[in-house]
């Protein structure tokens, strides 16, 4: 079901005087009374046969001086469209902007959030990071909501997504079109069970059949491996590791399109905390998928945060 909440609207603006409108055309601009029409034709006459005025700023400069505005003027276009957007998604504010990406994804070093063991890829709950940034994952694929998608893409928000194939397979083609609006699409095992519970071989199976199948179905072979409900354990690692995978990322909050769920007894966002949520429907949640969009960016805004995009920094 769509969701549709709030609008947008844009003010016209009036017409710009030509500057051969003088005189008598002047006075009626701005309100003045018009003259008599013979003073009027006259005034034309005047403006036709006088040369045409010099630029104020004569080459370079002046083209320096209209880029400038031009640019100015774009930006406050971009602006408008902005909040005429979240106006329309029915946000409380507009979402503050992530910085750009680092040029290479930061090396991790163990600390509060990140486990590492030699040969195994990195356990990450919280991208360390100074900045005011945290991360959107979707986990799963069961709900393939194209209002949900085209909101993300409207409104900027970067998505990393864990797809498992079991319930992608029906529609593959609706993650080949977040890919392709740049959102990544990860692996989250062929039929989403708990690895813990399971040997070795059957692990690996699990993990790389799903490799296997996101490079032939998406066009690219996953980085990122996020095991179902968060279980692994060291056979797991070595797993994904040998199916090409370079993190694990987990996470510290959940939303839900009613409220959100934190690991931390403080109830607030962290520099670079990952935060999870679902591919569902209303069968399953109280709300839609742009619902959950709406309350995890409003959420993710009103404590000063933007939302960026997880494979940049892992």
């Amino acid at each position: 079901m769509a969701a549709v909440a709030g609008c947008g609207g844009s003010a016209g603006g009036g017409a710009v005087p030509s500057t051969a409108r003088a005189g008598a055309s002047a006075a009626t601009d701005r309100g003045g009374p018009r003259p008599p029409a013979a003073q009027a034709a006259q005034a034309v006459q005047a403006v036709a046969a006088a040369p045409a005025a010099p630029a104020v700023l004569p080459g370079p400069a002046r083209a320096e001086e209209e880029a400038g505005s031009e640019a100015v003027a774009r930006k406050a276009e971009a602006a408008r469209t902005a909040l005429e957007t979240a106006r329309r998604w029915g946000l409380a504010r507009l979402p503050l902007p992530a910085p750009q990406p680092p040029a290479g994804r930061p090396e991790l070093r163990a600390a509060q959030g990140v486990k590492l063991a030699d040969g195994l890829p990195p356990v990450v709950y919280r991208v360390p990071t100074e900045q005011p940034i945290v991360f959107l994952t979707v986990d799963d694929g069961a709900e393939k909501d194209p209002e949900f998608s085209r909101m993300a893409a409207e409104l900027g928000i970067p998505l990393s997504t864990f797809v498992a194939d079991y319930l992608a397979r029906s529609d593959y083609g609706y993650f080949r079109r977040l890919s392709e609006q740049g959102d990544a699409v990860n692996n989250h095992t062929i039929n989403h069970r708990n690895l813990k519970v399971l040997d070795y071989a059957t692990q690996r199976d699990e993990i790389c059949r799903q490799q296997d199948q996101l490079e032939g179905q998406i066009g690219s072979r996953p980085r990122l491996f996020r095991p179902p409900y968060g279980e692994y354990n060291e056979d797991t690692l070595r797993a994904a590791g040998s199916c090409g995978i370079e993190a694990v990322p987990l996470w510290n909050e959940e939303a839900f399109p009613d409220r959100m769920e934190y690991r931390y007894e403080d109830q607030r966002l962290h520099p670079g905390d990952i935060i999870l949520t679902h591919f569902r429907g209303t069968d399953l949640w109280p709300g839609t998928m742009p619902d959950l969009l709406r309350k995890v960016v409003d959420e993710v805004t009103a404590q000063g945060f933007a939302l960026a995009r997880l494979d940049d920094y892992l």
